[in-house]
């Protein structure tokens, strides 16, 4: 993870896609913001790329490749474990079973995407603020 690496946004839907885009905008980060429509296309990045991803928000629904497999897919390859990338699931699916799952597969977090477009722009702040400040495998100290 580096601080000022790009945020990986894997999200199929387009309209959270541009209220993540806007919100993430008005944080004005230094960060990129980058998307991808399935897990497949994401896992492709995260294996090729020479980026340091600042982290990872993961819808869990998506064609092709959902978010748990995903995560499944990073966890099982050890070059993409040894980033330490935070994983965080921001999904409108969210029941106990889905948090059980997800928190079985190591995930730092799992966000319901708030409903108001002020409560998404406080979820989003929080995770973002929380992660700047986290130490964590490959941190610079």
């Amino acid at each position: 993870m580096s601080l000022i690496g790009p945020i990986i946004s894997v999200e199929d839907d387009t309209d959270d896609q541009y209220l993540i885009s806007q919100i993430i905008q008005s944080f004005e980060l230094p960060n990129k913001l980058i998307f991808f429509p399935n897990g497949k296309m994401a896992l492709h990045y995260l294996e090729t790329t020479k980026e340091k991803p600042f982290l990872i928000l993961c819808d869990i629904n998506m064609p092709v490749m959902n978010g748990l497999e995903l995560r499944e897919h990073i966890n099982k390859n050890e070059f993409l474990r040894r980033k330490s990338i935070p994983f965080i699931f921001l999904s409108t699916a969210a029941n106990a079973q889905l948090i059980h799952i997800a928190y079985d597969a190591a995930v730092q977090g799992f966000y319901k995407k708030a409903t108001s477009y002020s409560k998404f722009q406080q979820q989003l702040k929080l995770i973002i603020d929380y992660w700047q400040d986290c130490l964590h495998p490959n941190s610079q100290l």
